[in-house]
C-alpha cells in the first residue's frame, strides 16, 4: 500500500480517479500548516470529508472542530452566532455569549455554505482572517483567537464577487488554497469504490447481509449521472439495500430508484435575470414547483375518476373517490414546506436541498407561513 493509499483508508477518502488522487496529494500537503482552505464543488461531492481529513490530519487535531452551516443563520444573527455577544447587547440577549470563534481557539472553523454570508459579515471575517481580531457584538474590545479556517462553497464565488454579492479581498484570503471537488459524473471510476465503502459502512452499522448486484445492475450507477452527487448514491444504496431486504439488487430495481431530471425542472434551474432579487428568485422556483404539483394533482384525478369505478358505501349510496386541486398558492406552498420538513424530520438543511431554496429562505417561510411547530 502506497503512502498515499494508507491516507485515504485513514482519513476516509474513497477514490481512484486521477483527480481524487490530487486531492488527496494536496490535503496531505496543507494539512499539517494553519494556511486557509476553500473548497469547493457542487452539493453532495464530499466537501465535508475533505475538511474532516484537513483537521484530523493537522496539528490541532486533539482541539475543537466547530462547523457553522453560514447558509442556515439568519442573517440578523449571524454576526452573534460567529462572535458572540455582551450581556443587553440587543433585546434578547440575556447573557454574555461565546461565539463560534472562541468556542473554536486553538482548533479549527469549518465555515460551509460560506457564499450566503451577508456583505457586512464579510468584513469582520476578513479582519479574523488576517489577524485573529473580533468584536463580540455590542462590546469595545476587541478579541483574538487562534483558528484555523476552513471554508467551503458550491458557489462559483469568483462570479459572486463580478456580481457584488461577494467581496474580492475575502475570497483572494480565503482561497489561499482553493481545493475543487468535481462532480461525480466526471470521476465514474470512483462509483466502484464508493458503492462498496457506502454498502460495507451501511451492512455493518445495521448488521444486515446483503447478496450484492449483478453486472447490469452495476452497469446502470455507472452510467446515471447522479445530479446530487456521492450523497445521492449513498441515498439510493442505502435505501436499496434496506427497502430490497438485502436480496440481489437487479438492474431493474436500481432503475426504481433513480429520478433522472425531467425537462421542466432543468427550465426551473435556468438563472434567473439579475433585475431580481435572490428571495423573488427562489419564490419564483417554488411557485414553479407548486404548479407542476397542482397538475400533477388534477392529472392524478382525472386517472383515479377514470380507472376507479364508484364504490356502493354501507348506506347504499355510491362514493367517489376526490383529489382537491383546488388549493391557493399559499396553501400549497405551506404544505409543500411542511411535508419537505415532515420526511426530513425537522432538518431544515435537507428540506432546503429538496426545495431548491436557501435555508435562510426556509426559514423566513416557516415564519411567514406560520409554521411553527418547525421554528425551533
Amino acid at each position: 500500500m502506497t503512502d498515499r493509499e494508507q491516507f485515504q483508508q485513514d482519513y476516509g477518502i474513497v477514490g481512484q480517479s486521477p483527480e481524487i488522487q490530487e486531492i488527496v496529494d494536496v490535503v496531505r500537503q496543507v494539512a499539517p500548516t494553519d494556511i486557509t482552505v476553500l473548497i469547493s464543488g457542487e452539493s453532495g461531492v464530499g466537501k465535508e470529508v475533505i475538511m474532516n481529513a484537513l483537521h484530523a490530519a493537522s496539528k490541532r487535531s486533539n482541539k475543537a472542530l466547530v462547523t457553522v452551516n453560514c447558509g442556515a443563520i439568519p442573517e440578523g444573527l449571524i454576526e452573534s452566532e460567529l462572535f458572540g455577544h455582551e450581556k443587553g447587547s440587543f433585546t434578547s440577549a440575556m447573557d454574555t455569549r461565546k461565539g463560534y470563534f472562541e468556542i473554536a481557539d486553538g482548533g479549527t472553523i469549518f465555515l460551509d455554505e460560506i457564499g450566503e454570508t451577508p456583505l457586512g459579515t464579510q468584513v469582520k471575517l476578513l479582519r479574523v482572517l488576517e489577524n485573529g481580531e473580533f468584536m463580540r457584538v455590542g462590546a469595545s474590545v476587541p478579541r483574538k483567537a487562534d483558528v484555523r479556517v476552513i471554508a467551503a462553497t458550491n458557489k462559483n464565488l469568483e462570479h459572486e464577487v463580478q456580481q457584488k454579492r461577494f467581496r474580492a479581498d475575502l475570497y483572494f484570503r480565503l482561497r489561499s488554497v482553493n481545493i475543487y471537488v468535481p462532480p461525480l459524473r466526471n470521476r465514474k471510476e470512483d462509483i466502484p469504490l464508493l458503492v462498496d465503502h457506502v454498502i460495507k459502512e451501511f451492512t455493518d452499522k445495521n448488521h444486515i447481509t446483503f447478496q450484492g448486484f449483478t453486472d447490469e445492475a452495476t452497469e446502470v450507477l455507472l452510467n446515471y449521472d447522479w445530479p446530487g452527487n456521492v450523497r445521492e448514491l449513498r441515498n439510493v444504496l442505502e435505501s436499496m439495500v434496506v427497502l430490497e431486504n438485502g436480496r440481489t439488487i437487479t438492474g431493474d430495481d436500481v432503475r426504481k430508484y433513480l429520478h433522472p431530471q425531467r425537462v421542466e425542472s432543468a427550465e426551473r434551474n435556468l438563472p434567473v435575470r439579475s433585475n431580481k432579487t435572490v428571495e423573488q428568485a427562489e419564490r419564483e422556483l417554488i411557485y414553479r414547483a407548486l404548479l407542476d404539483l397542482r397538475t400533477n394533482i388534477i392529472e392524478l384525478k382525472d386517472i383515479i375518476e377514470q380507472r376507479t369505478p364508484s364504490t356502493t358505501g354501507n348506506n347504499g349510496h355510491k362514493e367517489v373517490v376526490e383529489v382537491n386541486g383546488g388549493l391557493s398558492l399559499d396553501e400549497m406552498e405551506r404544505r409543500m414546506i411542511r411535508n419537505s420538513l415532515e420526511r426530513h424530520r425537522g432538518n431544515r438543511r435537507l428540506a432546503a436541498k429538496e426545495l431548491n431554496i436557501s435555508e435562510r429562505t426556509l426559514y423566513r417561510k416557516i415564519k411567514d407561513l406560520k409554521l411553527g411547530e418547525w421554528s425551533k
